[in-house]
């Protein structure tokens, strides 16, 4: 009973919103000029989904965002572990990081714009860019933050320093190495709602951004929808990938 409660629990009150906005809707109180009933939106998905179109917006938009994670991503996590490891090579490379951190990335679109123009590169550009950040400090974080003693010991056993990463230092950052990942998916999503608005000639921003024009709401909010549950998405893939790689963590088992 408590596991059925404690699955149903978190749809409670998104349920209870959406029961409440179409009632509201029916009887008036919410104008359909200022937010179409959730039953309109409905209606606007089949459309979308009989057609195809949905499903081609979708794809293209979850290329570019995966593109760049996994550009983004792979850097930030090569210059955490490197910066990490090695003091000379946080000297070298940290510092100029962080300045760059500070810049907003989206505040380089004018920059992006004349770099790349308005393809598909300037796009996985500014979410490889947003992404980055987040993983490098955590990755940089967790391998500091790995307990001395257990790299003394793993040494004492005889490890090398290829093993002495891949079975102390890897596991032990591991944690926030994930954390990371979960704040990069929420930069990455956001980053790519407004780079899609670069002239893009595909993609949820797109479909919003053309929606507009022809003042359909219903489908403006669609798009947002889509956006906030391909979030979700990306946030629970990221907590599986917790559970199954930390489930040698007391903190992380069922």
């Amino acid at each position: 009973m408590n596991t059925i409660f404690s699955k149903l629990a978190p749809w409670a009150l998104p349920i209870s919103l959406l029961v409440c906005w179409q009632i509201f809707s029916v009887i008036g109180v919410i104008s359909n000029r200022f937010l179409p009933a959730p039953s309109d939106i409905g209606l606007a998905t089949i459309k979308l989904l009989s057609n195809g179109e949905l499903f081609e917006h979708i794809f293209v938009s979850s290329q570019r965002a995966l593109l760049g994670l996994l550009i983004g991503g792979a850097i930030g996590f090569v210059f955490g572990v490197v910066n990490g490891i090695s003091k000379i090579s946080e000297t070298l490379f940290d510092s100029t990081i962080q300045m760059i951190r500070n810049i907003p990335h989206l505040s380089l679109i004018p920059l992006v714009i004349l770099w790349f123009g308005i393809g598909e590169e300037g796009k996985i550009f500014l979410i490889a860019l947003g992404v980055l950040f987040p993983i490098y400090l955590n990755t940089f974080h967790g391998i500091r933050s790995v307990d001395p003693e257990l790299i003394e010991m793993g040494k004492s056993y005889g490890l090398k320093n290829g093993q002495l990463f891949l079975q102390i230092i890897l596991p032990g950052a591991l944690s926030s190495i994930l954390v990371g990942l979960r704040f990069g998916l929420g930069i990455m999503w956001v980053t790519l709602i407004v780079a899609e608005t670069i002239s893009a000639s595909a993609g949820i921003g797109y479909l919003a951004m053309d929606a507009r024009e022809f003042m359909q709401l219903d489908i403006v909010v669609l798009s947002i929808i889509l956006y906030a549950a391909l979030g979700k998405l990306s946030d629970w893939m990221a907590k599986v990938l917790e559970y199954r790689f930390l489930k040698w963590n007391p903190n992380y088992q069922k």
